[in-house]
């Protein structure tokens, strides 16, 4: 039986030093590349086991080893394109925070140069990156200046087996150099290294080739981890899915097996001759002391489906998944559906993720908004900006409205408490400016209709 790899997250690179230059830049990169190399070998394990390199593929049989079936059930895969099309199936969207008129423009603006950037499907890759091993990063750098396009800065994903960010160990865990590494045909390594206000070329760790003041004042690699403890979406699973391959290897081995099983002669003395027309013929007459017979020992299916259902079914349990069943009784609705089903905690464990992803998606719209705020002469402020995940959450959706009319009923509620707590729209705050805008359009409306029908006295009396 194969043994599964134990693995329990990403480790953080830190960093003692308060300040990073070219003094001490290859040492603290030497120090730091001990902690990536150890995170790198995880995350390759990681992504292979992902595209389907499992251990089951180099399992070993010992007894009839000529039967040994290797079969990757790729839950892994199952489980990172869930999560993965559950929390990105919609563009992340950026709105006015508190529903604010004054910077709807600036901020539609900014969607504007996320679309030209095609954040949404980079978007998607971080998502990828973080949830099969993780941790994802994101770079975000100015236009050269021989390119002018229609956003002012260009966002890269970068691969987490090449790049990493190392943070202070101080207070607040400030970034403190930001990394990126190719290797080129010749086998060297050329690490690319952003501190806050500088820009190096190191050769192998030991050369420095390049160096280059920047006007960002921060690191532009920003870390988009998946949770705390940098742990993938299957990884706390790994052992439960080598044991469903091993399982459904097992039970194509004993299928065939069954099929061939072996034929046991007692007190019968074939030759091998023999025994080939015996096959041909399919019978052998026998010595009334003789006996040939099979040795036939079929595996209990039902217990291993019972078992496979199982693991499956905890595997679905700890990852925070859907299961596929749909419940076993036709009369539940509602809100039992949701529960019994797991969609509730689909929906938990997405907005968990939420939370890790905005604030790393605040860091990043820092740097992107001073490129843009230098670069195209705008004035807009992180803190105006309020980050939407627009994903579409219909359940209960006649309760939800049932709920919203019940609220807006009573004059001692009001209306955007209504619009927010019914849960009934994704962007509440902007759902209730565009209502507020339609009722009071629709007001005039009724009261210059109610005026042509009803003149004024005045009037009546002129004519």
């Amino acid at each position: 039986m194969t043994r599964s790899r134990a693995m329990f997250g990403r480790r953080v690179i830190y960093t003692d030093a308060d300040k990073i230059g070219s003094s001490n830049v290859i040492a603290v990169l030497t120090d730091a590349l001990n902690d990536h190399r150890f995170n790198s070998g995880n995350i390759q394990y990681l992504y292979d086991y992902y595209k389907g390199n499992q251990p089951v593929l180099s399992r070993k049989k010992e007894i009839r080893s000529e039967i040994n079936n290797k079969i990757v059930e790729n839950r892994a895969n199952e489980i990172v394109s869930f999560k993965v099309g559950y929390l990105m199936g919609e563009p992340v969207q950026y709105v006015s925070r508190g529903g604010e008129e004054k910077n709807t423009d600036a901020i539609n603006l900014l969607n504007e140069y996320m679309f030209a950037e095609d954040k949404a499907t980079k978007d998607k890759e971080l998502a990828d990156w973080f949830s099969i091993c993780g941790t994802a990063y994101r770079m975000v750098l100015p236009d050269p200046r021989n390119e002018r396009d229609d956003s002012p800065f260009e966002i890269y994903t970068l691969d987490p087996r090449y790049s990493f960010v190392v943070y202070s160990s101080g207070l607040g865990n400030k970034p403190m150099m930001g990394v990126k590494y190719i290797v080129k045909e010749n086998s060297d390594i050329v690490y690319s290294v952003y501190t806050d206000n500088m820009y190096f070329e190191i050769v192998n760790g030991i050369k420095i080739t390049k160096e280059a003041g920047h006007s960002l004042s921060c690191v532009p690699i920003v870390e988009y981890p998946a949770n705390s403890a940098r742990l993938g979406a299957f990884e706390v699973v790994l052992p439960l899915l080598d044991a469903i391959n091993e399982v459904s290897s097992n039970r194509l081995d004993g299928v065939e097996q069954f099929i061939q099983s072996l034929l046991m002669f007692k007190g019968v003395d074939l030759s091998s001759e023999e025994f080939d027309v015996l096959r041909e013929k399919g019978g052998i007459k026998v010595p009334l002391d003789g006996d040939v017979k099979y040795l036939t020992s079929e595996l209990n299916q039902s217990q291993t489906q019972t078992l496979t259902d199982h693991l499956y079914q905890t595997v679905l349990t700890i990852c925070g998944m859907p299961n596929r069943n749909g419940g076993k009784s036709t009369s539940d609705t509602g809100s039992a559906v949701i529960m019994r089903d797991g969609w509730y905690a689909a929906e938990a464990r997405a907005k968990d993720t939420e939370l890790m992803f905005k604030q790393s998606e605040k860091k990043f719209l820092r740097i992107a908004l001073q490129i843009a705020n230098t670069l195209r002469d705008q004035n807009l402020k992180l803190s105006s900006v309020e980050i939407r995940f627009t994903r579409r959450n219909y359940e209960n959706i006649q309760e939800k409205a049932q709920v919203l009319t019940t609220m807006l009923a009573n004059d001692k509620i009001h209306p955007l408490l209504a619009f927010t707590h019914s849960g009934l729209f994704s962007d509440p705050n902007v759902a209730y400016a565009e209502s507020m805008r339609y009722f009071e359009e629709m007001q005039r409306k009724l009261e210059q209709e109610l005026a042509e029908i009803n003149p004024p006295r005045e009037v009546i009396a002129s004519v």
